[in-house]
């Protein structure tokens, strides 16, 4: 098949570029590399199965050849990026949805839109569940993701409706692994980098919010399998083993020997107090759940960035 990814040269883009190829797909990877970083799809520009278009897709775009799917990765999604590139992400979520759900229509595609954990915003109930409408504030500093993304659902929903699109919505938790940027404000790498660089662990608040985080290798088989199926309404994507940020901090500590201090920070404005996906649908359906525990995923993070380190390389990462 051939595959469109827009933001393929993101953390999440790039290993879904690398899953593509290892099964025999044609991939074409469209990223602007605002957030994306080319050294995660280096390897890949020898391959005859892939191509690379440098391409913002908040403006309309041609793809000459048929495309069997069109996968929308693309938008900023990190912390720090909330206030850095606020208008980008809203144009990525309603500009860019549209231009990629119209590449779509165009070509037969089926659409695979990347959504996220934060149309949920700050949980009442927990776990969350995918028929959960959320609690989000549309004007705080995390509304413009959180509303971004939802409306990016809604908008996949009408083409689906309305123009016959078949269309998949992935609900994304928090997934970490190799890849990521160091310094977006993303709990997992910025704990990992401070632990092994010797410096205090910022938690947020009293670290009792909690998290379940789903190593890469996962999410990816995930979308996979949702990509290859027949189901329209949203899915949730995500490792239902939650763990406080508190308790995070320490088993980062443990795992990488380091002696440094945890010290507390006040907690961001309507930062998520519960993070925990309800995989059943994803479970029933897909027959998917992530293999990975969190123990064994730390380890292999650990171990990636002292690769980078042993080997002189910058922790200036892709998200």
């Amino acid at each position: 098949m051939r595959i469109v990814i827009t933001g393929g040269a993101g953390f999440l883009g790039s290993h879904l570029c690398d899953f593509l190829l290892s099964r025999a797909h044609r991939v074409v990877c469209v990223d602007n590399l605002i957030t994306g970083d080319m050294a995660n799809i280096r390897h890949l520009r020898d391959s005859r199965y892939f191509e690379f278009v440098k391409h913002d897709v908040t403006e309309r775009g041609h793809i000459d050849e048929d495309v069997d799917y069109v996968l929308h990765f693309a938008s900023p999604a990190s912390p720090v990026d909330f206030s850095r590139l606020s208008l980008e992400i809203l144009k990525a979520g309603a500009l860019g949805t549209l231009n990629a759900l119209e590449l779509a229509a165009e070509k037969g595609a089926k659409f695979l839109l990347a959504s996220s954990s934060e149309v949920y915003g700050d949980a009442l109930v927990s776990p969350q569940s995918e028929d959960y409408w959320g609690n989000v504030n549309p004007i705080g500093p995390r509304g413009v993701y959180d509303e971004a993304k939802r409306f990016a659902e809604a908008l996949t929903m009408a083409y689906h409706r309305k123009r016959g699109v078949d269309t998949k919505i992935a609900r994304i938790f928090n997934t970490y692994g190799p890849r990521m940027r160091k310094g977006d404000g993303r709990v997992m790498v910025t704990f990992v980098a401070q632990a092994l660089n010797n410096e205090p662990l910022t938690v947020f608040g009293d670290g009792s919010q909690t998290r379940s985080f789903c190593y890469v290798s996962d999410l990816v088989e995930g979308i996979y399998r949702l990509m290859l199926s027949d189901i329209n309404d949203p899915v949730n994507l995500g490792n239902p083993e939650e763990v406080t940020i508190l308790e995070l901090a320490r088993r980062i500590l443990n795992i990488t020997g380091s002696k440094s201090p945890i010290v507390h920070k006040p907690l961001p404005e309507n930062d998520p107090k519960l993070r925990r996906p309800d995989i059943a649908r994803a479970q029933q359906l897909l027959g998917w759940s992530p293999q990975v525990p969190l123990d064994e995923g730390l380890k292999r993070m650990v171990d990636w960035f002292k690769k980078l380190k042993g080997a002189g390389k910058p922790h200036k990462l892709a998200a």
